[in-house]
């Protein structure tokens, strides 16, 4: 019994320290990546909830929880999450991949960017990447809500500034002045 006491006090203690590490590991990155303050708490608490599920885990078993048990208690829990979600498969595809884009996209808020779309262009900046989409103000004035799981199965090209992103854009962007000066159309 004192063994168990013994592993559990640990297995506390090593919670709490790796939690704190988390967080602040997460809240480094995501500054590093000029994320938004709201974004970095959202990818904090998503990771800590399954880092927290661990633990519990690894209590169950020092408290002697056969895995028979704990076998049946989670299968249970995924089966009725997966129906769950199964009709919102493109919720969870979006949240998981809010996580991937948080740690590995390679473009920040600000970037000038177009994704590589056969149906319409889709060229501007970045004003914001939320928890289920990318947010970009066009060229042409409106703003395109993206969903997370797309941006991640498409081609996106990074310009460096606004005047190369024009370059590129399918459509003609003219300044007020050139179409002023320029003839009527015959």
């Amino acid at each position: 019994m004192m063994v168990q006491i013994s592993l559990i006090a640990l297995l506390v203690v090593v919670y709490v320290i790796l939690s704190r590490f988390l967080k602040s590991s997460v809240a480094l990155l995501g500054r590093s990546k000029s994320a938004n303050e709201v974004r970095i708490t959202y990818v904090s608490k998503m990771l800590n909830l399954g880092f927290t599920a661990v633990f519990v885990l690894l209590v169950c078993l020092v408290l002697g929880i056969g895995y028979g048990q704990l076998a049946i208690f989670f299968s249970s829990v995924f089966a009725v999450v997966g129906v769950a979600l199964f009709a919102q498969w493109s919720i969870l595809s979006n949240i998981t991949a809010s996580l991937i884009i948080f740690f590995g996209f390679p473009y920040r808020v600000g970037d000038w960017v177009k994704v590589v779309d056969k149906d319409d262009e889709i060229l501007g900046q970045i004003l914001e990447i939320s928890s289920f989409h990318v947010i970009i103000h066009r060229l042409s004035g409106d703003v395109v809500t993206y969903p997370n799981s797309l941006i991640l199965q498409k081609a996106v090209v990074r310009f460096a500034n606004k005047e190369a992103a024009q370059a590129m854009s399918q459509f003609s962007v003219k300044p007020a002045e050139d179409e002023a000066t320029a003839p009527p159309p015959m």
